[in-house]
């Protein structure tokens, strides 16, 4: 069996990795909060909630990568685990495209809206009941925790592509729950919005 490669693959420089981390999970965060508040008003020949479900899609995936992948490195399939890890750091890039676009055309839901007029009425949220509870107890901490999983995937990422491995555990324990979680909740919040898309 080859022993697997694990120089660096790139350059250390932590002080130009923190700045560009930084710079980049800032510009990606206001940019989901600014689109977040934006509607677009198009017609378009296809329904614009199939980019919620590409990313219900998405995140099944990347969570199921997620566990193939601390399964790997628990095996000491290095080489394996950084194959997928990568492609869980790409296929999580598609998914805020994919995000991104569908609150720029399709806007907010609300659970419970059964009529789609965008306004929660009292009955509604009565009919709604329990479940509403439950999905927004779920949302309310899927947000928070998507909203500052990127610099650690950044930071996880870095340290072991600079072969930093002892730094890369470390961080990794606080990063793969965090972004399990979030992909899991991700695929749950969209089961349970779902019924109220029109």
């Amino acid at each position: 069996m080859n022993q697997p490669d694990l120089s660096p693959v790139i350059g250390k420089n932590d002080k130009k990795a923190n700045v560009l981390i930084a710079a980049v999970s800032l510009i990606v965060f206001a940019a989901v909060v600014l689109l977040s508040k934006v509607k677009l008003d198009v017609e378009l020949p296809f329904n614009v909630h199939v980019f919620a479900t590409i990313n219900a899609v998405i995140n099944s995936i990347v969570s199921f990568l997620l566990l193939v992948g601390l399964y790997a490195v628990k095996q000491k399939n290095y080489e394996l685990h950084k194959k997928i890890m990568m492609t869980a750091i790409v296929l999580s890039a598609m998914f805020l495209l994919s995000y991104i676009a569908h609150h720029l055309l399709a806007g907010d839901t609300k659970y419970g809206d059964i009529n789609h007029d965008g306004i929660l009425s009292l009955q509604e949220e009565t009919d709604a009941g329990s479940f509403r509870k439950i999905y927004l107890a779920v949302l309310l901490t899927h947000i928070p925790l998507a909203g500052i999983i990127l610099p650690f995937i950044l930071f996880t990422s870095y340290r072991a592509l600079t072969a930093e491995f002892a730094r890369h555990k470390k961080i990794a324990k606080i990063t793969w729950p965090i972004w399990f979680y979030v992909a899991v909740t991700g695929v749950l919040v969209y089961v349970m919005i779902k019924p109220y898309y029109h």
